[in-house]
Order: structure tokens, then sequence, then C-alpha cells
């Protein structure tokens, strides 16, 4: 029987780290429990409102965020407020497939293009490493808060 998974992030900023995965995953913020938002509604606001509206501190309010894969597919994203940076390389890194149906110059260059987009939405390029075999080629890069990813 398999299992669904749910990726955790330590975070400094749960609210923004979130959001640039959502944004690179196209994944959306779930609206809190038993609130049903309308279309168009931000599910950030309808959070601030249900935390203030059941009574949690100010101070914890931004301390967790999750995002989910719209279509139920793909793992749900948690993000944790953590006091400690980022101190070593993480272990476990995310691959974002942006090109798995592409190879050569081609998959490079689609690569790029996304590479692009998600340094607009504050990634850093690491370095790029060329195909090769059993490599088809990748763009490594870290999210905002310093997590490596893999473009590829």
């Amino acid at each position: 029987m398999s299992r669904q998974i749910q990726v955790t992030f330590d975070a400094h900023d749960p609210r923004a780290l979130s959001s640039f995965w959502r944004d690179v995953l196209g994944y959306v913020h779930p609206g809190p429990p038993g609130v049903d938002l309308p279309e168009g509604a931000d599910p950030l606001a309808a959070w601030d409102d249900f935390l203030v509206r059941i009574g949690v501190p100010e101070e914890e309010r931004t301390t967790r965020s999750a995002v989910e894969d719209p279509e139920g597919r793909g793992p749900r994203l948690f993000f944790q407020k953590v006091p400690e940076g980022k101190l070593a390389k993480n272990r476990v890194h995310l691959d974002v497939r942006a090109a798995p149906e592409l190879q050569g110059d081609e998959r490079m260059a689609a690569l790029e293009v996304e590479c692009d987009r998600l340094v607009a939405l504050g990634a850093a390029r690491v370095r790029r490493d060329e195909p090769a075999p059993l490599n088809p080629g990748c763009i490594v890069m870290t999210d905002p808060e310093g997590n490596e990813f893999c473009l590829d």
C-alpha cells in the first residue's frame, strides 16, 4: 500500500516561503478548515481572519503555512517557523521537473527560461550541470531561504 507524503520546510518566514513554492509549482494555499472561500478570495487573508476569530495570539499567526497541489496529485508542502538558520547543505532537496520530456540543447534552453522565471520570484542560481551520460542536465538553484533544489 502506498502512502501520501507531506514535505516540511523549516523557515524564518513560512508565509513568504510558501508563497514562493506556490508560484514555483503552481500550487495553492488552502483555505482554513470549515471556511468556504468564494471564487477569487485570498486564502491568506481568510487565514488571518480565521486565526483572529479563534483567538490565536498575534505572535503565533505567521508561524505556519502550507500549499497544496490543486489537482491533488503532488505532495502537500508545510512550512514551520524555526529560530535557527540553515547551517549546512540540505540532505533532501526537491527536483522541479521543468522539462522532463526534452533532451539536449532543447532541454537546457527550457530550463534556462524556467530558471529566469524563478530568479524573478526570489530564487538564486547556483550552477548549470550540462547533459552527460546518466545525467540529462539540470540547473541547481536555492529558494529565498537557501534551500537547494534542481530544475531538471
